[in-house]
């Protein structure tokens, strides 16, 4: 698995798409596709990990700047 400080966030969901695609076309061998998956599973978490810092980010510029205490991102 690639380091989280050496891969961007558009490259990780770039890899995750070609799991995703990979997994559903369903002829994987097992092992292949448990791999697969859990490659995935660690994409996915470093994805949501950078999305997270970012908004910690915006909001203290935001709360820095004093137009607002707050800020989400709204998740689909």
């Amino acid at each position: 698995m690639t380091n989280e400080n050496t891969i961007t966030f558009e490259e990780a969901m770039t890899k995750l798409e070609q799991i995703v695609e990979k997994l559903e076309e369903g002829d994987v061998p097992l092992e292949e596709a448990i791999l697969f998956y859990k490659d995935g599973m660690e994409l996915s978490k470093l994805c949501h990990d950078k999305l997270k810092n970012v908004e910690e980010q915006l909001t203290q510029i935001i709360t820095e700047d004093g137009r607002t205490e707050s800020f989400s991102i709204e998740e689909e």
